[in-house]
């Protein structure tokens, strides 16, 4: 046998890739090419952090340096941009979105909690008796399924058009309270129960409207589960100091429950 230590010129090597590559082509395999990842993060308290700290100099609207959409990008090696901000309702969404371009192939959204009345629902059960509560939550169930769903189609319409290729999730809310739980004060579990059925109506027109975009729903209500206010273990804070962070993820909920929810969504 006859043997060469001749190596093939750079021309040579290069027609010897061109073959493989069309014998991969022709057997169904593909290379992908390799494309930034332009991510972002839209909504209210829940996608910017608020109750998790490392705030920066983020002002009012609260970007935690925990939240789920900075450790998601981190995670991801992607470009972000962070535009969730504390307080937010569907009208600052559409605002947001007028700061998203064409090229953004991932956008993860949290929104409606606001809209529904969140800050006065735990204002009346805290101050009111078990019926006020359960009747001001009753109200926020008819706002939720009367009203929200267009306001939610309007957010979700105007994602597809600003960011057409996106892979789009949706965001949900936890259940607030462990029913019953290890609370000696506070609450009373009607209460508790009432305020549970809002984030349960909640997620069900929130999931409905998300399927109907074509989005993905990320419901993290079973990543929560245990972790309650009320729970041995919880992720929520109850009311604190500051007040704007009560109930709202601690930095574990961001992590161990937003992220963990929305890494298992794929």
């Amino acid at each position: 046998m006859v043997t060469s230590d001749h190596k093939p010129t750079l021309p040579v090597w290069r027609a010897m890739i061109v073959a493989v590559v069309a014998g991969l082509a022709l057997l169904g395999f593909t290379i992908p090419a390799s494309a930034a990842t332009n991510y972002v993060a839209l909504g209210d308290s829940y996608s910017s952090g608020l109750g998790a700290g490392s705030y920066g100099d983020s002002g009012s609207c609260k970007r935690s340096a925990n939240a789920y959409p900075r450790l998601w990008a981190s995670a991801k090696g992607a470009s972000l941009n962070f535009l969730a901000c504390s307080g937010a309702r569907t009208p600052q969404v559409l605002s947001q979105l007028d700061n998203v371009g064409s090229g953004t192939n991932v956008v993860t959204v949290s929104v409606g909690g606001n809209d529904a009345g969140f800050v006065d629902v735990m204002t009346d059960c805290t101050l009111g008796s078990d019926q006020a509560c359960v009747n001001r939550v009753a109200e926020a169930k008819a706002y939720v399924n009367g009203t929200l769903p267009g306001l939610l189609k309007g957010v979700y319409d105007k994602i597809k058009a600003k960011a057409p290729g996106a892979k789009v999730y949706v965001l949900g809310y936890p259940r607030f309270y462990k029913v019953p739980g290890s609370c000696d004060v506070g609450l009373s579990d009607t209460k508790r129960s009432a305020i549970n059925s809002g984030a349960d109506a909640l997620a069900s027109v929130t999931s409905a409207q998300a399927s109907s975009a074509g989005f993905t729903f990320v419901d993290v209500r079973n990543a929560f589960t245990g972790h309650e206010i009320c729970s041995s273990d919880r992720w929520l804070h109850s009311l604190t100091w500051p007040v704007d962070e009560s109930y709202h993820p601690t930095a574990n909920g961001q992590k161990l429950g937003y992220l963990a929810a929305l890494n298992a969504a794929g």
